[in-house]
């Protein structure tokens, strides 16, 4: 699945052919160890043999979960309710048509799903064409897009999003866009020519990378999934599939037959007693044969204990302990047994520490990419041949990553509003009582309504003042 591209494509120019190959060749290098990582999360992983364990138990497709639940308890955490701008309204600028027309929390919660996954995922903004919304925001996992990233700029200066692959050689696109600073250019193969276009914007490379725990030796990020939670994944696989095997063979009696012969396997008829009844031991009524050499006249039948599978529980409790460990998970989230309800709040906060820790890090890693998202999508939609600065300071409001009660948000609002009471009529006291987006809109068209039907009712009144005087 890796290694470089020969993919030759006319009609681009020389910058551009180079720059397709650079993120093709790092898409590809890359591309294995991304499909594995997403065969464990879709717990679609294929295990080698090993061990004595016979070849048809591998292909029960016994799967753990573990990995997925690694990525979600995170991602959980890690919840965009809004975008807010302190410096203007952004209703004004169609905020709300933009994440209408896109599902644009919807698209970046599995972007982030993607990125905690693979290590990195990206958004892409794009206009749209005739017939689609104003601008476009477009979700692209590792799998199928990659950039080349400027250290210096601290941007992309180059992109690739592959839409297509080739149906014969799953290394060759059949359709791509390459995204480079102010140009796109997109190129479908139709039989065996491809069809060119390009596209001039002022809105720089319009692909922002969504990066998991990025530092300067790993800018493209590192994946949830590290090498020991892998390992320890697979560990805990091939102990259930010794465990499966177990059963199979100990949940029959053991039984050694002493002086008997293969009649003793037949039905009346001669035929082939069924293999359960064997396995089960349904043999009785065995008769003495005295041709038998002395001692083995008379048919015995010994038993053996069957062996307890009280290892591989005793394994796998120890394989799910350490899988919580390196994955910064309670021991309640994967292990099976011998585990406790925490006997306090202070208790549960101590459990959830370090993935609290870790969703908050994740949360501030990819607010800025998600702000040149959103504020390019804005330009985009209105017309705007570059992104104004101050558009840069939209942030993105996330829910606290640490999961608290409505009451206890609202106890806590209610503290911090006693020492500021003016917060309470601003937006900003509404969120500190734990109302939500939409709660918090409602409430102050409310309001708006009630002062507006105020005013009107004080006018008439001062009307009918002027007319009785």
């Amino acid at each position: 699945m890796g290694g470089v591209s020969d993919l030759a494509v006319r009609d681009l120019t020389d910058e551009e052919s180079v720059a397709l190959h650079v993120n093709l060749d790092q898409l590809l290098k890359r591309r294995p160890a991304n499909h594995k990582r997403s065969c464990l999360y879709d717990g679609k992983n294929a295990l080698q043999r090993s061990g004595v364990v016979p070849e048809q138990y591998y292909r029960l497709g016994i799967a753990l979960g573990w990995s997925a639940k690694a990525i979600d308890a995170l991602t959980r955490r890690t919840q965009l309710l809004r975008f807010t701008w302190a410096d203007g309204d952004l209703g004004e600028l169609g905020m709300d048509e933009l994440e209408r027309e896109n599902a644009l929390r919807s698209e970046i919660t599995q972007a982030l799903t993607d990125s905690a996954l693979h290590g990195i995922s990206f958004l892409v903004t794009t206009k749209g064409a005739s017939g689609e919304p104003d601008a476009l925001v477009h979700a692209r996992d590792a799998l199928s897009a990659t950039g080349v990233w400027n250290p210096r700029l601290r941007r992309l200066e180059s992109g690739l999003s592959v839409l297509r692959w080739d149906d014969n050689d799953d290394r060759k696109p059949a359709e791509f866009a390459l995204y480079l600073d102010g140009l796109t250019v997109t190129a479908e193969r139709d039989g065996g020519s491809w069809h060119v276009d390009r596209t001039s914007h002022q809105w720089g490379v319009p692909m922002e990378p969504l990066v998991y725990k990025p530092r300067p030796s790993r800018r493209y990020g590192q994946s949830r999934l590290t090498r020991p939670i892998m390992g320890l994944h697979m560990q805990a696989v091939r102990e259930l599939i010794r465990l499966e095997g177990h059963m199979d063979i100990y949940s029959y009696p053991e039984f050694w037959l002493l002086g008997g012969d293969m009649s003793a396997f037949k039905n009346a008829d001669g035929s082939q007693k069924a293999v359960w009844q064997v396995m089960l031991g349904r043999i009785k009524g065995l008769e003495d044969n005295p041709e038998k050499p002395p001692g083995l006249e008379r048919a015995d039948v010994k038993q053996f204990p069957a062996a307890s599978p009280e290892p591989h529980g005793n394994a796998l409790d120890i394989l799910s302990r350490a899988f919580a460990r390196e994955a910064s998970l309670p021991d309640s989230a994967v292990a099976l047994r011998g585990t406790s309800n925490p006997t306090s709040a202070d208790a549960y906060d101590a459990s959830q520490y370090e993935l609290i820790a870790e969703a908050e890090g994740a949360m501030a890693d990819w607010s800025t990419p998600l702000t040149r998202t959103v504020a390019r999508a804005l330009a985009i939609k209105n017309d705007r041949r570059t992104v104004p600065n101050e558009w840069l300071s939209v942030t993105p409001d996330w829910l606290g990553a640490k999961f608290e009660s409505r009451a206890a948000r609202a106890d806590a609002g209610a503290k911090q509003l006693a020492s500021v009471p003016w917060l309470a009529e601003t937006e900003v006291g509404l969120e500190l009582l734990g109302l939500e987006p939409d709660q918090i809109e409602r409430a102050l068209a409310d309001r708006r309504r009630a002062e507006g039907r105020m005013l009107g009712e004080m006018l008439a009144q001062a009307a009918r003042s002027d007319d009785a005087s």
